[in-house]
């Protein structure tokens, strides 16, 4: 811990340092001890911004016809004067509100009286005046403001067309290829090489006298930051960048992926270590003007070259066969990885040798010589790479000697490798040292991406991350289920096909031509200035918006919990005041996140309006039952009818209220189904709430006894199991009543009252039980419903009806009364004569 301490120390005082001693921060300075302008008027600022711009327009395009033959410079100069564009659009930005507020003024001031009316006071004519001299004002400095965007468009336009016509010019020009040239070439490289001497010289020497100490500042900043990046990454990621000796067969997907983040992630760390050695070398200004240029591409070099050399290894992997991605064998690897070694050192060369060139002032004979060679050495390697014999053998064995190509791959092989010669040898040298750089560069590049989505793809396979390090670690460490341990994965598959993509994109454009600049400006334009129609907004604008509007989630989230668990629920407020609250604090701050987030993004509603108002009556037709809903679930929050928890009954539906929405509310019955009714209904239908102001109830219980039974007797029976159990509260007191004379029982109706009524049920079967267990202690009858029949039996004598013949069964006559039943399978049978159950 001590020496990351020391670490952070060290590169906390060299970056304060470095930026007290940057442009930066002299500027900032400067800035600090300038006199504050007095104010001025919004018209004075505009004229004075335009009159800046016009003059640095005027500058940038005599840059322009200076260093027409420098792509670099050109692609500055065109980000510098897109610059100026946004710059100059802003005045008309600026004076908008000026311009609006002198037209309200005119309005308020009304026309000008005409011939034949009185005239108007002096100082209202002097006022109109003064505003119409300032609408002019704004409206020329608006024109101005617009000539200025469009010949800075103009401009911007021509460095384009320059830019396209230098890289043509560079890619197809022609030298004539004699041993002329190679004589000059070779007499102009023993010059080169005692003027690089003598400049090496000198700059050391510069060094030793005047920058020892700077030089080793950024020395020790630079090797800090290299350790501190080789312990996060090894710290970190040492399990994604090592093989498994003890894995002998290792998956695909575990080939992919060491291939991919050995190749990815030590790349990177070297990049920014180079990156960040120029970077205080030239910030100390140990760098001179010539050594500046030779310095950038020779640590440009040994990147390129440990990155090609990171993906062979990975990709051929010669000393572990088994991790292997392409099947060649153990021979055939080691012969690939030394040819793409070879040409990747032999191009970069050609780079460093020639920005040497370029820097030193040497002929551009000898810039043409070392193409020449190099793109000749490169067609010669590929040509020769054609007739190896890379492939495994049949028996799969890595060890055996190969096979042979196959036949399309040792032609294109050979075509390439002779075309690339053929192209040096006619001249056209810099068509050549292009396609090799292609070749090798954008090759690196193209694999390497191709094994990151490939790995992506892999890991998003379903069930396939858990089988990774990574997943394994993230399972143990937060207790992932296998849905969103593979949730997990799909996200991270995502993650893998962005960062391939956003690294690979960016080195081809620059490989083709493009300068840094140019990406930088047209990821500014994509993030900053998207256009659709006339509606404009900006991604980053809107990823903020989306920002704040998470955010502003949370924040509601967390303070529905504090003011539910912290303040209501100790001030044991209802549960369904605190549900409403809760609701209501929710819609009020998701609105409010959402009006943030809107207004963060930047996007303009007004252009929305028309295409709102075409649609409104169209929406409202199709979404009335929707709005409708929504309208009554605010007015159940507001009136509070039930609230959650409550027991309710509309139409066929009856239960406990479990939630309030503001479409539907949702209600479990008796029977643990959830009904969804919509709010609408609710408010249109009448609703019984049982527990709406207390939660005191009534129970009613009919009891049925028989004829033969003392009816006092029983209501005292009754009203004496209410009083004895625990449930029923005492006042008010029950009472028996006695309903009526049933068609086989007299008919009574205990009625008690309860403290909770959602404990009806259980009391209610208390009760029952009760009173079947003392009614047979008593000996009082609980008659069963039933009907008499009476039969009535002639004679054979008698005389019967038409059509009856002597001796039949005459008429059943019977009197049957429905009674509803209560219980019982038939009656005893020592009462079955005359009598029948129903």
């Amino acid at each position: 811990m001590s020496f990351l301490r020391i670490l952070f120390l060290l590169l906390l005082t060299a970056g304060a340092g470095a930026f007290l001693l940057s442009p930066v921060g002299t500027r900032l300075a400067q800035a600090q001890e300038s006199v504050v302008a007095p104010d001025a008027t919004p018209e004075q600022e505009a004229a004075d911004h335009i009159a800046d711009v016009r003059k640095r327009l005027d500058a940038l395009a005599a840059d322009v016809e200076r260093r027409a033959s420098d792509d670099a410079a050109l692609t500055d100069i065109k980000a510098r004067v897109d610059s100026l564009i946004r710059d100059v659009l802003k005045v008309s930005v600026d004076l908008r509100p000026r311009l609006n507020e002198i037209k309200s003024r005119l309005d308020q001031l009304g026309e000008p009286p005409k011939d034949g009316q009185p005239p108007e006071a002096a100082a209202v004519t002097q006022e109109r005046h003064r505003l119409t001299a300032g609408r002019l004002e704004i409206n020329t400095l608006t024109g101005q403001a617009e000539d200025i965007s469009i010949k800075a468009s103009e401009l911007s336009n021509r460095i384009t067309k320059m830019r396209r016509d230098l890289f043509a010019e560079q890619l197809f020009a022609h030298t004539e290829i004699s041993m002329d040239v190679f004589s000059e070439a070779a007499s102009s490289f023993s010059q080169e090489a005692s003027d690089f001497q003598r400049t090496l010289s000198s700059w050391v020497t510069f060094i030793l006298k005047f920058k020892r100490a700077p030089l080793g500042i950024a020395v020790m900043l630079s090797l800090s930051l290299a350790l501190v990046l080789m312990f996060v990454e090894y710290r970190l990621f040492g399990r994604l960048i090592k093989r498994d000796p003890a894995n002998e067969a290792p998956s695909y997907m575990s080939r992919l992926s060491v291939a991919f983040w050995s190749t990815i992630l030590p790349t990177l760390a070297l990049c920014v270590f180079l990156a960040a050695t120029y970077f205080f070398l030239d910030t100390f200004k140990v760098l001179r003007q010539d050594i500046a240029p030779m310095m950038a591409v020779s640590l440009a070099f040994v990147g390129l070259v440990v990155f090609v050399g990171l993906l062979t290894q990975a990709v051929l992997a010669p000393k572990a066969p088994s991790w292997r991605l392409i099947r060649v064998s153990d021979r055939g690897a080691r012969h690939l990885v030394t040819a793409v070694l070879l040409m990747a050192v032999i191009n970069g060369l050609d780079y460093v040798f020639g920005t040497v060139s370029e820097a030193l002032g040497s002929p551009i004979v000898l810039t043409v010589f070392k193409s020449f060679l190099s793109s000749t050495l490169v067609g010669l390697i590929i040509f020769a790479v054609s007739f190896m014999t890379p492939i495994v053998a049949e028996t799969g064995d890595p060890r055996a000697p190969g096979r042979p190509w196959p036949r399309w791959v040792a032609i294109l092989l050979r075509l390439v490798g002779l075309g690339l010669i053929f192209l040096s040898a006619v001249g056209y040298v810099g068509l050549a040292r292009f396609l090799a750089t292609q070749i090798i560069v954008n090759g690196a590049v193209v694999v390497t991406m191709y094994i990151g989505i490939l790995s992506g793809k892999a890991i998003s396979e379903p069930d396939r991350f858990g089988d990774t390090r990574v997943g394994r670690y993230l399972e143990r460490r937060f207790l992932l289920h296998p849905v969103a341990l593979d949730q997990t994965g799909m996200a991270a598959g995502l993650l893998i096909y962005l960062f391939a993509l956003s690294i690979g994109i960016p080195l081809i454009l620059i490989s083709w031509g493009f300068q840094p600049r140019d990406i930088e400006a047209w990821l500014f334009t994509m993030f900053t200035e998207v256009n659709v129609g006339s509606i404009r907004f900006s991604v980053f604008g809107i990823l903020g918006g989306i920002l704040l509007f998470v955010l502003g989630l949370v924040g509601t989230r967390w303070f529905q919990k504090w003011l539910d668990g912290s303040i209501m629920a100790r001030s044991q407020v209802d549960p369904g005041v605190r549900n409403s609250v809760r609701t209501a604090i929710g819609y009020l701050g998701t609105a409010l996140a959402g009006l943030i987030g809107v207004s963060a993004a930047g996007i303009d509603l007004s252009s929305l309006a028309l295409v709102a108002g075409a649609l409104s009556l169209g929406i409202g037709f199709g979404l009335q039952n929707i709005v409708s809903n929504f309208v009554s679930g605010l007015i159940l929050l507001a009136e509070r009818p039930f609230k959650v928890g409550d027991w309710v009954a509309t139409g066929t539906t009856e239960g406990f209220v479990r939630r309030i929405s503001v479409r539907a509310t949702e209600i479990e019955t008796f029977q643990r189904q959830s009904i969804i009714v919509p709010n609408s209904e609710l408010i249109n239908a009448s609703v019984g709430n049982w527990t709406h102001r207390n939660s005191l109830g009534r129970v009613d219980i009919p009891v049925g006894v028989g004829y033969d039974s003392d009816p006092r007797k029983v209501m005292a029976i009754l009203e004496e199991i209410a009083q004895t159990h625990e449930g029923v509260l005492r006042n008010p007191e029950p009472f028996v009543i006695f309903d009526g004379f049933g068609a086989s029982s007299l008919d009574f109706r205990l009625c008690f009252f309860i403290g909770d009524v959602l404990n009806a049920r259980g009391v209610k079967n208390d009760i029952h039980v009760m009173i079947l267990e003392r009614f047979r202690a008593e000996g009082v009858e609980i008659p069963f419903p039933q009907q008499d029949v009476h039969l009535r039996v002639r004679s054979a004598g008698d005389a019967g009806r038409p059509g009856e013949t002597p001796g039949s069964g005459g008429p059943m006559l019977a009197a049957v009364d429905e009674l509803p039943r209560m219980a019982g399978d038939g009656l005893p049978a020592d009462e079955a004569s005359g009598s029948l159950p129903r």
